[in-house]
């Protein structure tokens, strides 16, 4: 599953072997026997909720649906495996009504709690289930909401504005208990045959190709799909609707990108992608994809995951997925490449081989998210990918500096705490120490032994040990005693640089202790950290740094010695003031990458109170000097200005601070320019918006003036701006606007048939500072303008962009009955906590955990956690900046 709350970015989220003989090919439809099979999950690999003395091997369902009063009919068989006689069989099941069950013909008395989600089937006393196999049937109803999890129904309106229905599944975390009575634990694989009954009007697309299709009463049909291999039960996927299609083929396996009726030339980029992908990853893993097809859905609108690796059956909110030319902007190009090759690295990584249990989902997204970058850099070198993975790498950093962060392998005791889990340390962090480990072990034997996890493993469940034990004997090396440092442990390590001149030598002497920020309590950790060290000219030093000071050599005593050299390591430098003396000197003769790392590193060192934030900013005042032009370099220091600018808001010196980042980044203006040239490269393509849109945050006035009447004619004549400048310029005229513009751009996100352009007005409106504007902007969020699974990203976004993050949170505390109606689980659980989250007031810290809401789950609570902390550290940041801001404005002169 990709992060929904990456999109657009890029770079979030949420978000990525010897030859294994695997049977594709025969019959249309044929999976290779051991997919096929009756193996049971072993229970070690299970801690979930339910008994493991029943389990599952095999589902036959079949649901019939209404697409107009909105429910459902179901019956389904299921092929059990009875360890020992039982009196009961408990399975999950949420909000469905089970009418009648029965094992091997004998009627099973039911009971439901839907608290715990679950249903037991009693045998009538005095009676058990005897040891051995059998065949348990159950007769069910339930509803299909609007809200997206479980199965559920899209309403959108195609692109000539007629309303349409959709049919859609998202089971991951734990929701195919919303369509079928199931053992809804990942470590309980079994294989699905599925029919479904829909409108015959409808294309109907599931894991696995069409098998046959019967007509039914009341203009309906039956469709009838091929039984899948053995697979965990959220990966099983249904969506139907009014579909087009492209087509192409990955190698010998057939894909198809499914979209809205009229839309489906949109997916012909994502199509290219996949075609490239899949034979790259069939190399790669040393398995050939196992299934006869591969079929991504785009889903317009209301879908809340982002994407979802469903195999053979990928869904993707449709901004995430369709590119169109004529209004989707680079970024969105870009970001299409990255979440396809994401999901697909999952159709291995989650789907072939599947965690046991939620503790280790990381092993399902970290490696994809890494997987992800790696095929998007194979196949877009020029994109710059890797350096640019320095954002990723910050958004994972920030959290696992707080209290609240938690190890990658953490201990999940539900599915509500295991929602909370699709966070960055999940996938940032899980994604910068794959590449790490990759990096120390090399690329060759770091594939082979994916390769021999892959084999070993397939169609089954894996742990975390069971990773670094097919590293280990690929490579020859103890990767577990590394690898568990950073996988089991909380936190980051900080390296530690000393440095002194031994007559022509520099000797530095590296210590590690733990990376914190506003944790005073926090535990004194040790890792064991792959630290590469080396200067501009090439002369690197690899060493294992651990509990004990460890002493590298370099020859001269007056170069620049970096430290995480290409920023491979997870890890924090401080280096002591002759290192960064030198550091600041030869800035511009070091990479991209590690020229991002230092700058990224200092201001963590600010933020941590172990630096003063001068050296930070003596930095960013040296760029235009050294004519720094890269991508990586300015998104870095775009994103830490921006935050800087939030700490000043409404200070005395915000406008001296405005005119010092003005200074900085007009260069940037002066060597892009406003049109887009045929010839840049890419990464000119992508810096340009942001470069405009900070400009006009920062009130460059030339900037806002040209934007401003850029969009006027846009609002006349769209190909008038190009792709790429449509979203800065919208948001500098929403940043800038009156009642008239306001509401010329709100027309916009009422008639904008897709996501991506709803998303990228929204976005712009919310950057008014007119409060008068900011409380119509936050109801617009929940007004069905906005789709459902957007509407917390959405009203975040106004607290942050607004100015008026205290004022959003109390609209929300007294709107939020009405906004909930519209809300997941998942996102019931992240409301109030993402909006509090923006503000640094105190009260708001402790109003946030006393709510109610707050204490309803275990995922709650964690999020509720992490809102305060978050809240309480940042205030104690801000106020270190404004004064740290002031003395350093007033040293350098700058007025």
């Amino acid at each position: 599953m990709r992060f929904a709350d990456n999109e657009g970015s890029g770079g979030l989220i949420r978000h990525m072997l010897p030859v294994l003989a695997l049977l594709a090919g025969g019959a249309a439809c044929s999976v290779s026997a051991h997919a096929a099979g009756h193996a049971t999950a072993a229970p070690a690999l299970t801690p979930g909720g339910l008994p493991t003395t029943v389990v599952p091997s095999a589902y036959r369902i079949s649901v019939d649906t209404d697409m107009k009063a909105l429910v459902l009919n179901g019956h389904e068989e299921i092929d059990l495996t009875v360890s020992r006689p039982v009196g009961q069989i408990v399975l999950n099941q949420a909000g469905l009504k089970l009418e009648a069950a029965s094992v091997d013909g004998t009627a099973l008395q039911i009971s439901q709690d839907e608290t715990a989600q679950t249903a037991t089937l009693s045998v009538p006393v005095p009676g058990q289930v005897p040891a051995g196999r059998h065949v348990l049937s159950i007769h069910y109803s339930g509803p299909i909401p609007q809200t997206p999890n479980g199965i559920y129904y899209d309403d959108y309106r195609d692109q000539k504005g007629r309303k349409k229905r959709m049919l859609v599944t998202q089971f991951e975390v734990a929701d195919a208990r919303r369509m079928f009575p199931s053992w809804d634990e990942p470590g309980l694989k079994a294989t699905y045959q599925l029919s479904v009954r829909v409108p015959r009007a409808y294309t109907a697309v599931s894991n696995m190709p069409v098998t046959s299709v019967t007509k039914a009463a009341g203009r309906t049909k039956y469709v009838n799909f091929a039984t899948t291999p053995r697979m965990s039960s959220y990966l099983l996927a249904v969506v139907a609707g009014d579909l087009g299609a492209v087509h192409g083929m990955g190698g010998s396996t057939p894909i198809n990108v499914y979209a809205p009726a009229g839309e489906e030339k949109t997916g012909e980029y994502a199509l290219g992608a996949a075609t490239d992908i899949l034979p790259y990853y069939n190399q790669y893993f040393g398995v050939p994809y196992p299934l006869p097809k591969l079929d991504l859905l785009a889903i317009p609108g209301n879908y809340e995951a982002g994407a979802m690796e469903n195999w053979g059956a990928m869904t993707f909110i449709d901004n995430a997925v369709l590119f169109d030319p004529k209004r989707s902007s680079p970024e969105t190009r870009e970001w299409v490449y990255l979440v396809v090759a994401h999901e697909m690295a999952h159709q291995w990584s989650g789907d072939l081989v599947t965690m046991g249990w939620w503790n280790d989902i990381w092993l399902n997204e970290g490696f994809a998210s890494w997987m992800e970058t790696k095929a998007t850099n194979h196949f877009n070198p020029g994109w710059e990918i890797w350096p640019r993975q320095h954002s990723d790498r910050e958004a994972a950093m920030a959290l696992d500096a707080q209290s609240t962060t938690h190890p990658i392998q953490q201990t999940i005791h539900d599915v509500s705490e295991a929602s909370s889990a699709f966070d960055r340390i999940s996938y940032q962090k899980g994604e910068q120490v794959i590449r790490m480990i990759e990096n120390w072990l090399g690329e060759d034997r770091f594939r082979d032994g994916m390769r021999g996890y892959m084999k070993a493993h397939a169609y089954g469940n894996a742990t975390s040990d069971d990773l670094w034990a097919a590293l280990s004997q690929a490579s020859g090396q103890d990767i577990g005693s590394v690898a568990r440092s950073f996988v089991e442990q909380p936190g980051i390590p900080q390296v530690n640089v000393a440095r002194r001149c031994v007559g022509d030598t520099t000797v530095l002497t590296l210590t590690q202790s733990r990376f914190t920020i506003h944790d005073p309590h926090a535990a004194a950790l040790k890792w064991k950290v792959p630290v590469i060290a080396g200067d501009a000219g090439g002369d690197v030093r690899k060493i294992l740094l651990g509990k004990t000071p460890s002493t590298l050599r370099f020859a001269g005593c007056d170069h620049a010695i970096k430290i995480n050299l290409g920023e491979n390591g997870y890890y924090r430098t401080r280096y002591d003031a002759a290192s960064l003396a030198l550091l600041q000197k030869e800035f511009a003769s070091f990479g991209p990458a590690d020229r991002a790392n230092l700058l990224g590193d200092e201001f963590a060192m600010f933020q941590s109170g172990q630096a003063s934030l001068k050296d930070y900013l003596s930095l960013v005042a040296n760029l235009p000097a050294t004519h720094e032009n890269d991508i990586a370099v300015w998104q870095e220091t775009i994103s830490h200005l921006q935050a800087l600018d939030t700490m000043m808001m409404g200070t005395p010196g915000q406008a001296r601070f405005h005119d010092f980042a003005r200074s900085v980044l007009q260069g940037q203006m002066q060597r892009l320019g406003w049109n887009v040239r045929a010839d840049e490269p890419f990464t000119d393509t992508l810096l340009r918006p942001k470069v405009i849109d900070v400009l006009g945050q920062f009130g460059d006035r030339a900037v806002i003036a040209e934007a401003q009447a850029r969009f006027e004619k846009y609002l006349k004549t769209p190909s008038s701006l190009p792709t790429s400048l449509v979203a800065p310029v919208a948001t500098i005229a929403g940043r800038e606007a009156d009642e008239k513009t306001y509401a010329q751009i709100e027309k916009v996100i009422h008639k904008a048939p897709d996501t991506e352009r709803k998303l990228r007005f929204f976005d712009a409106l919310a950057a008014s500072h007119d409060m008068a504007l900011t409380r119509r902007t936050v109801a617009l969020a929940y007004s069905g303008a906005i789709p459902n699974g957007r509407i917390v990203r959405a009203l975040a976004i106004v607290a942050r962009e607004s100015g008026h993050p205290e004022e959003v949170w109390d609209i929300v505390l007294k709107n939020q009955d009405e906004i909930r109606k519209r809300l997941s689980p998942w996102s019931q659980e992240t409301l109030l906590p993402a909006v509090a989250g923006e503000t640094v007031n105190p009260d708001i810290a402790k109003a946030v955990l006393s709510n109610p809401s707050s204490t309803s789950s275990r995922g709650s609570m964690v999020s509720a956690r992490q809102a305060a902390d978050k809240i309480m550290s940042n205030a104690e940041i801000y106020a270190r900046a404004r004064t740290q801001m002031g003395e350093w404005m007033q040293e350098n002169n700058v007025k």
